[in-house]
């Protein structure tokens, strides 16, 4: 007789099991019907992630390869970007940085700046990014081959005036004298720049 109510006892545990599974499924469904969704985009300066990856769609800028001072004595130009993640201007300029990197990338040093990683001291030495801050973002600075700064410009500087400061220090041919660059698709898979 012992036997017989043990003999029950895996269907009972298996029906224990599946009423706790479908409690678990209603409580776990309240829960998203109840929470608040997350609401960001980039017309709000509300954080939900870097925005060179969310919005440019490029996650090869951040973090930075180079530091600026290493950058500075590799004898290349740079484009500097001084950036919040918070902030609906630079997230809408996030694109543009991107493009920069696009068409300039193997020839300059493209370092986006989070602001928060600075460290607020009293003096920054020219070779810290701290040195060229100005109190706003996006700032865009670019420095020659030398290490001149030949454009220090806060607010969302167009990509044009960016190019043509880097035409200069290339020593290439105004936009009004060249073949506009755009992608071309030849495939699924690759693209190539095209006149």
């Amino acid at each position: 007789m012992k036997g017989r109510k043990f003999h029950n006892l895996p269907m009972l545990f298996a029906e224990w099991q599946r009423f706790f599974h479908r409690c678990l499924l209603l409580l776990a469904s309240l829960f998203f019907l109840i929470a608040s969704p997350a609401y960001a985009g980039i017309n709000d300066d509300n954080y939900e992630g870097s925005v060179y990856v969310l919005y440019a769609g490029n996650g090869s800028l951040v973090p930075p390869r180079v530091s600026l001072a290493d950058a500075l004595g590799n004898e290349k130009p740079i484009v500097m970007v001084f950036y919040i993640d918070d902030s609906k201007d630079c997230k809408q300029y996030s694109i543009v940085v991107s493009r920069i990197q696009a068409f300039y990338g193997r020839a300059t040093e493209i370092i986006p700046i989070n602001l928060d990683t600075i460290f607020p001291q009293d003096k920054y030495s020219p070779n810290e990014p701290g040195y060229y801050y100005s109190g706003g973002v996006p700032q865009v600075v670019i420095f020659d081959k030398s290490g001149k700064v030949i454009l220090n410009k806060k607010g969302q500087v167009p990509y044009e005036e960016i190019d043509d400061r880097l035409r200069e220090v290339f020593d290439l041919l105004p936009r009004t004298e060249s073949a506009e660059l755009k992608r071309r698709s030849f495939n699924e898979i690759s693209t190539e720049l095209t006149e």
